[in-house]
């Protein structure tokens, strides 16, 4: 398979998982949490989904600007939202379930952010035509 259609269906699977988790934290969650974990429920969600979209830029772009950087963006972008959004999804839980035993979550957030930022700078540079 060619790699742009992988970052494509990975968006659309990892869209549609957007849609699902955002209706969840809307009708079901909103009312077993408080709404400072709502907020950190629903930027885990934003996240995830703007990052959707990222990605699908880098799967239609990687037809045309093929090469390593790009090939890394739509990488880091997967791999910001499993981090990232990932990682406050458990801390949505741990606060729900008034749970101690996930407090290593938090610390790998910022990482996960830290995965996004380099895949937007990696698509700015790949965007170079050879």
């Amino acid at each position: 398979m060619i790699m742009h259609s992988k970052f494509l269906q990975t968006a659309a699977f990892l869209g549609a998982l957007s849609v699902i988790l955002g209706a969840f934290g809307a009708h079901g969650l909103k009312k077993l949490i408080d709404d400072h974990t709502l907020i950190i429920y629903e930027t885990a969600v934003r996240y995830q989904f703007y990052h959707v979209f990222a990605l699908g830029l880098v799967g239609i772009l990687y037809k045309e600007y093929s090469g390593k950087l790009l090939y890394f963006a739509g990488l880091f972008f997967i791999i910001g939202i499993c981090l990232f959004s990932g990682s406050l999804y458990i801390l949505t839980y741990k606060f729900a379930a008034n749970n101690e035993g996930l407090n290593w979550a938090g610390p790998i957030t910022p990482i996960g952010g830290l995965f996004f930022i380099i895949g937007w700078i990696c698509l700015a540079l790949g965007l170079k035509k050879k």
